[in-house]
Order: structure tokens, then C-alpha cells, then sequence
């Protein structure tokens, strides 16, 4: 991991102490909530629909065990809000189409699909307290909100895949350090989201964000970034656009420069809709590329350039050396397969455990296990303040004391040495994290929807629950094989619905909450294939057709599969049409029985 340098840390500190002054004085009256709201914006504090939400940053997914036990310590001493507005809050839960509302959860954080942890109950006037304690352990909520660049996300597997190429965590903190309170781009058009990764296959979905980076080597070895520019989700949809093949890694910040720039320049402010890069570049097109292009040129030339040197990217480099893992000998290692073979044999839990949350590490005395909090009756990317305290152990213990925040708003381990997985799976087990569940259907993405945020149109979380107890059976999901599933509670898509196999948004209709489904989308994974955005299933669907429409689409998917194909593959060959009378045939069937 990074290692904050004493002016990193003050620097922290010091947004801390100066975020507690301007929360002083806008309780005093001094400051009044119009001037107020940008400042605690700029440190990641919102307002929702109940209660102030904290949004924190977690560079690049990476945490260490400190940081989760002061997550843990917030969710369980902050996230308390006042018994009378939890009775309030719930009081508005009502039924949809006949599905419970879930209760309302305190005492916990939420991952998020672009690597971040939320918090929604913190009372605003202890708001200060957490940010100092956030500093305490180099954590901060810096440009998690506002027009600026947010959070860069990465692969989950980053310095330990086996595909990958270049380890994207060096390139990324650089980028991280030129983007923090960059005074040029405090005030873009819209927010600005960049993705990176060094892997041959996409973990990050960089094709879907403003900016994607691929770390890559030429035909000489020499290292360098194909860039995407345009993607996006929200209203328009759309895949980012390849805008350099090969850019050497010393000219990237040069290059970013000049993107972000001519966006800042050209960038829609009067229309919220049409303000984001990907409206631009599909409206501009290479006229766009164009002006970025000679706006390089113009930065090179003019001696103001932020060419890299090779003594930064080193310094930053020297952070991400190997953690103190014993080394396993081969001798030692072949003793621990044959353990882990043999109890296979004898454990089918822990063979789909093996087959699902463990998987290959660039050491092969080592192995990356995703940590499963997908389960029933509590929220997808929901963690209570027990389950990250106990995380922060079991990093410890099998980990070198870190853990990843992956896409899929789970946590992943990334150092477990191979003689220690089958403590591992014991210990994950007895937590609740060892569900195999990973990647199959209820592994499932979704936003915290209108339950908690005062954009959405429609609950997502019922949604997500009601799908989770029809398919609890692990049988017939590994029967269904690997399968994404994503729902938003609105068009801003926090959930990722468009890159879903299967997507479901909310939406309003005539004042209720209706659901949109959507099939074929993808990330860009191996399993997604290329990225793009799924197709519309008709009309929208009223909550208590939602699980069957599912069902439909996945009893479509068993009748016309051949032999072990995949749900995203037997959709590509039959196609969209098959699937989408299955799941309209669903919603008369319902009809019918109402």
C-alpha cells in the first residue's frame, strides 16, 4: 500500500481541523446553509433522505486493518441516529407490490460500486468528530462529491493478477496526488470519473467511465496507457471512445491535462443532463480529439509540462513493494494442495468456496479470496460495524493486514497464503463471509435506492431482497452459473444497471415505483465479454412482477442454453428478442394471478 508521508498526513489533518471550523460556524448561524453546502460537499458530506450521508475515499480500493477498525468504530459510535427519526424513517417504508420494505439499517458502511464506503446516519454536528478520526489513520471524504475528479478506482487484483501486465497501483496514486484539490478542476461541468488497470482482462470497467486507462507494454517492453475518453451511464449511456493507443507513461498526467481541459472549456454548464464528457465527445466527435491533441502539443511546448520523472514514479513505487509474506516452499505448497484436494473431496461447501472466492495470485504460494457480504436479509455492499472489525482480523491473520474493495461491493484478501485457506475458510465461515456465491446471481450489485437517497425514484433494497430469497437454493445457482446482476433506485445508475446481464431501474410512474429491466449489458469482463449497455424489456414492470420477469428470463436461459454455456452467451446466440417475450409473458402470468 502507499505509505502517507508526513506532509500527506498533515495535509489530512489539516483539511480535518479546517472542516471543523467551518462546521462551528454554520452551527453558530455564522455560515448559512447555502455557503455551507459546497464546503461539506468538498469533504464528501451529503444530505439525504433522512440524515447527513458520508461518502470516504478509498484510493484505488485499498485498505489496511487500522483504517477498517476506524470504519468499524464510525459505524458503530456515528451511525446512531436518534430513535425518533429511525421511527420516523421507517414509519414511510411501505409495502411495494406486496414486498416488505427491508427495516432500516444503522450501525454500518456501504460499499459502493466505484470503491468507496458510505455512511448514512451520522448526525451533522458530529460530522467534524469523524473527520479528525478519519485523518487519524490517513482517510479522508476529499472530492468524493462535487464537479471535480473523483475517486480513481482500479482492479481489485491489482499487483497480484496473474493477466496482468503493469501494476496500475503506482500510476494511480501519482494521478491521485495531481488530481487532489487541482485548482484548475475544482469546478468542472460535472463530476469526472477515471478508472485504471494493468490487466488484460477489465476488473475496473474503465470502458465506463469519463476517462479509462489500460496500462500496457509496446513491442519493445516499454510501458504506456491506451485511453478511453467518453464513457458513461445515467440518462445516455455510452462506451468511452478510444482516444490514444499508445501514450508513454511519463506523458499521462500531460495528457489528462489536456482531456480534462478542453472538457472544462467546451463542457455544458447550463444543462445538467448534457454536461457530462461522454455528451461532448459523442457530439463533437474527433473534432474533440482534435483539440485535446494540440492541447498536449501546446503543454509540451510550453515548458509548463508535469512530465513525470523517473525518481517520482519510483518513490511512489517503493510503496507497493511485496508485504511481509513468508514465502511457501514448493515442498510446502504441494503438501497444502493435496490437503485442500482431499478436503474438497469431503466438503462440497468448501469445494464451491474454492471454486468461487479463491482464485490465482502472480505468487503461487499465494491466493486472492473475496470475502462474500451478500446474503440474506441484509442490503448487497452493506457491512455492520462487528462484520468490519471482524474483516480487520481476518486481514491480519491471513492478509498482511489489507483488504481490497472490489466493483462488486465485497471485500477481497489479497496476500492468503495457500496453507492457510482451509483456517481461512473456517474462520470466514463462522463470520458469515463464506457464502460461494461470488459471481453467481446473488452476488448482486445495487444502490441503497430510495430507501435512503432523495434522488431515487424507487427502493432498490426490497427489490434485491425479494430476488435473494427466491434463489437461496446454492444448487440451483450454480446450476445458473455466473451472472450479473445490477439494480438502480434511479437514472443516475450508482447500481450499474445499463452493464448488467441483467439490469433493473427504478422509475417513476404516475408517483409510484415501477422497475425498468434491462438484458445484455456488461463491464468488459472476461465473463461480461465486451462492454455495452443492455436492452430495454418493454414497458416497465410494477414491484411484484419484478421477481418473476427475473425468474422467466432465467428459466429462458435453462430451456435454450447448450450444454455449460453461459446466461450472457446463450443471450448473445439466441437473442434479445426470446428473452424479452419470456420476461412480458411473465408480467400477463402475474397479472393474471393478482
Amino acid at each position: 500500500m502507499y505509505q502517507y508521508t508526513p506532509f500527506d498526513s498533515e495535509f489530512v489533518k489539516s483539511r480535518a481541523a479546517q472542516y471543523r471550523d467551518q462546521l462551528s460556524r454554520h452551527l453558530a448561524g455564522q455560515l448559512v446553509d447555502n455557503d455551507f453546502r459546497p464546503l461539506r460537499l468538498q469533504n464528501g458530506w451529503y444530505v439525504q433522505r433522512y440524515a447527513p450521508m458520508l461518502r470516504v475515499a478509498v484510493p484505488y480500493g485499498e485498505l489496511n486493518s487500522a483504517q477498517l477498525r476506524v470504519l468499524a468504530q464510525i459505524a458503530r459510535d456515528y451511525d446512531t441516529p436518534s430513535a425518533e427519526l429511525i421511527e420516523r424513517a421507517q414509519s414511510t417504508q411501505d409495502k411495494i407490490g406486496g414486498i416488505d420494505a427491508p427495516k432500516l439499517t444503522t450501525n454500518y458502511g456501504h460499499f459502493t460500486t466505484r470503491q468507496n464506503v458510505q455512511f448514512n446516519w451520522i448526525p451533522l454536528d458530529k460530522s467534524a468528530d469523524v473527520m479528525e478520526l478519519l485523518a487519524s489513520v490517513n482517510l479522508h471524504g476529499i472530492q468524493t462529491s462535487g464537479n471535480c475528479i473523483r475517486n480513481i478506482t482500479s482492479d481489485e487484483r491489482a499487483g497480484i493478477a496473474v493477466d496482468e501486465d503493469v501494476d496500475p497501483r503506482p500510476y494511480a496514486e501519482v494521478l491521485r496526488q495531481w488530481s487532489t484539490l487541482h485548482p484548475e478542476f475544482a469546478y468542472l461541468p460535472r463530476k469526472f470519473k477515471i478508472a485504471i488497470t494493468g490487466a488484460t482482462e477489465d476488473r475496473a470497467a474503465i470502458e465506463w467511465h469519463d476517462i479509462g486507462l489500460r496500462l500496457l507494454r509496446d513491442d519493445e517492453g516499454n510501458v504506456g496507457f491506451k485511453i478511453y475518453v467518453g464513457g458513461g451511464m445515467g440518462r445516455t449511456p455510452i462506451i468511452g471512445t478510444v482516444i490514444r493507443e499508445f501514450l508513454p507513461w511519463n506523458q499521462i498526467i500531460n495528457y489528462l491535462e489536456a482531456v480534462v481541459r478542453v472538457y472544462n472549456s467546451w463542457g455544458r454548464r447550463d444543462n445538467i443532463y448534457k454536461a457530462r464528457i461522454k455528451i461532448l465527445v459523442k457530439a463533437e466527435g474527433q473534432r474533440y480529439f482534435d483539440e485535446v491533441n494540440e492541447e498536449f502539443d501546446r503543454i509540451l511546448e510550453s515548458g509548463a509540462h508535469h512530465t513525470i520523472p523517473q525518481v517520482e514514479l519510483d518513490r511512489v513505487s517503493a510503496c507497493f513493494v511485496l508485504p511481509p509474506v513468508d514465502v511457501v516452499s514448493d515442498e510446502a505448497q504441494e503438501k497444502a494442495e493435496q490437503a485442500l484436494l482431499a478436503q474438497a473431496k469431503a466438503d462440497k461447501e468448501f469445494t464451491r468456496w474454492l471454486q468461487q472466492n479463491v482464485t490465482s495470485h502472480q505468487n503461487p504460494g499465494l491466493r486472492v479470496v473475496t470475502l462474500s457480504f451478500k446474503r440474506l436479509g441484509q442490503a448487497p455492499g452493506d457491512a455492520t460495524a462487528d462484520q468490519l472489525a471482524i474483516a480487520a482480523d481476518l486481514a491480519e491473520k491471513y492478509s498482511s493486514s489489507e483488504v481490497r474493495v472490489n466493483h462488486d461491493q465485497n471485500l477481497v484478501l489479497p496476500w492468503v497464503r495457500i496453507d492457510q485457506l482451509a483456517e481461512l475458510y473456517q474462520d470466514a465461515k463462522a463470520a458469515g463471509f463464506a457464502r460461494a456465491n461470488v459471481h453467481l446471481l446473488t452476488d448482486m450489485i445495487a444502490c441503497p435506492g430510495g430507501d435512503y437517497c432523495a434522488l431515487a425514484n424507487a427502493r432498490s433494497l426490497p427489490i434485491a431482497a425479494a430476488i435473494t430469497e427466491r434463489y437461496q437454493d446454492l444448487d440451483e445457482l450454480f446450476d445458473l452459473g455466473e451472472i450479473d446482476l445490477h439494480i438502480s433506485g434511479c437514472i443516475n445508475s450508482c447500481g450499474h444497471h445499463h452493464s448488467g446481464h441483467i439490469g433493473i431501474l427504478g422509475v417513476d410512474k404516475d408517483g409510484q415505483e415501477w422497475y425498468q429491466v434491462t438484458l445484455g449489458g456488461s463491464d468488459g469482463s472476461f465473463l461480461s465479454g465486451p462492454s455495452k449497455a443492455g436492452k430495454v424489456v418493454g414497458p416497465s414492470f410494477a414491484a411484484a412482477e419484478v421477481v418473476d420477469v427475473v425468474e422467466a428470463v432465467l428459466d429462458t436461459y435453462r430451456d435454450k442454453r447448450e450444454g455449460h454455456e453461459t446466461f450472457a452467451r446463450t443471450l448473445n446466440r439466441v437473442g434479445f428478442d426470446v428473452f424479452k417475450a419470456a420476461a412480458n409473458s411473465a408480467r400477463n402470468t402475474t397479472a393474471r394471478a393478482a
